[in-house]
């Protein structure tokens, strides 16, 4: 065990008996600390259900092109910890000095205190940007929104709120509405904000704390829009038109993120020119999300000619955009789509599964190596099935390969893989192919 994981080990064992949504301990422990919240560079603050990685690392990767140093907070990791923390400082994760040094302070100043384990993780996070210099801190909510311990922050340059959908019920609640009014409570008092397309009651929940906090609320498909046109990316606001290449990140739902971002940094004050804009939208990326595989040992174990494509998009409005993608693919390039999945016990895999009803020639279900909140590969097959998907758990991932593999033999076509269902799956699959997030 390295000295990191044993440090993060030590801290779940602080985590209460029941997770209660506050800020209360984060706000006692960043006391403790010195309250680096108010030293950090300024901040865009991203919430939302889906989508908030893209457009985090949109809004980065058009930011460096800038020349600007960007502090950024995402999270899940995929494979390392230290990927949750990137550094204007050196524009790298934090390496294992520094993030030892921040988790052993916060360790200290908790003061074996209950905190749970994101909010202490976040706790060594503001110390290091605090510390560290950069010009802009990119800063993505963990979950929720008014009571995430991100939410720490007063006066963000810009809150931006990315697609909004059912996810974490048990915290967020069983509504649209209730998971809405959660995450537009990052909008504060005279900051400006931005928001993605959303369903009808999901605006008007934005639209009211936009307005309680008298914030200039930028719209998708109001404000501001995006849209491909003849092989390019169109910006367009109040002042006119912006024509960009289309970003580097695979899918026709990455043109709305890409507008989001841009509509953010607008907001922010930090929009560049143009051709700063398109270069960054060249050199975007974001491990994981429809990430196609091209090398590697895991790679090796696919049939010969295989496209291999990995995501760890875990809810029903996430699935609606990988099968999009999936059904563009195959009307370009039609091959027999094989699914391996695996997932969490508190997603929701019946409304993950129906999206690719009539897309998906088979499911095999695996389990994950990493954690031990997946569901049964025999649990999952069964909703795989009750969706209307042909489904076979298995006790690994290289036995599902074996299956796809002998599939491929019997037909003859090489296939198309998609991995998807959890982060933490993406995280094995990347650990095992080598190809770690850099």
């Amino acid at each position: 065990m390295d000295q990191i994981t044993a440090i993060l080990d030590r801290l779940l064992a602080l985590h209460p008996l029941q997770i209660d949504l506050s800020l209360d301990r984060m706000h006692r422990l960043l006391a403790a600390l010195g309250n680096p919240e108010r030293a950090m560079p300024p901040a865009i603050h991203v919430a939302g259900t889906n989508g908030k990685g893209s457009v985090t690392a949109t809004m980065r990767a058009i930011l460096e092109a800038d020349g600007k140093r960007c502090h950024v907070y995402t999270s899940p990791h995929l494979v390392r910890f230290n990927e949750r923390i990137r550094l204007g400082s050196t524009g790298e994760f934090v390496d294992d000095p520094r993030l030892i040094a921040a988790l052993d302070r916060c360790e200290r100043a908790n003061d074996g205190n209950p905190i749970t384990f994101f909010e202490i993780t976040t706790a060594a996070a503001l110390l290091l940007f605090a510390e560290e210099p950069a010009d802009v801190l990119l800063l993505e909510v963990g979950l929720g929104g008014r009571l995430d311990a991100t939410n720490v922050i007063d006066a963000p340059l810009v809150s931006v709120i990315t697609s909004i959908s059912h996810d974490h019920e048990k915290f967020l609640g069983n509504t649209l509405t209730e998971i809405a009014g959660e995450k537009a409570a990052i909008i504060k008092p005279g900051c400006p904000s931005v928001s993605a397309e959303q369903v009808d009651e999901v605006s008007r929940v934005i639209d009211r704390a936009a307005a309680r906090a008298k914030s200039q609320l930028g719209r998708f498909g109001q404000e501001f829009t995006a849209l491909a046109d003849n092989g390019r990316m169109v910006f367009q606001d109040d002042e006119g038109l912006i024509d960009l290449p289309l970003p580097h990140l695979p899918g026709a739902h990455q043109i709305g993120n890409a507008g989001l971002a841009i509509a953010a940094l607008k907001a922010a004050g930090l929009l560049p020119t143009p051709e700063v804009i398109a270069r960054g939208l060249r050199e975007v990326r974001w491990p994981g999300r429809l990430q196609l595989l091209r090398q590697g040992p895991l790679f090796e174990k696919c049939p010969a000619g295989a496209e291999v494509w990995v995501d760890g998009g875990h809810n029903p409005g996430a699935a609606l955009t990988i099968a999009a993608y999936m059904g563009e693919l195959e009307e370009k390039s039609p091959r027999p789509l094989y699914m391996i999945s695996a997932m969490l016990t508190t997603k929701d895999p019946i409304g993950f599964f129906r999206a690719f009803e009539g897309l998906v020639r088979h499911v095999g279900t695996v389990p994950i190596n990493s954690t031990n909140a997946a569901r049964d590969p025999f649990e999952l097959a069964d909703f795989a099935r009750t969706a209307g998907l042909e489904a076979t758990p298995f006790d690994s991932l290289d036995l599902a390969l074996a299956d796809i593999r002998a599939c491929a033999a019997r037909d003859g076509e090489p296939p198309r893989i998609l991995i998807c269902g959890s982060l933490y799956l993406v995280g094995d699959v990347l650990a095992a192919n080598g190809t770690l997030p850099r």
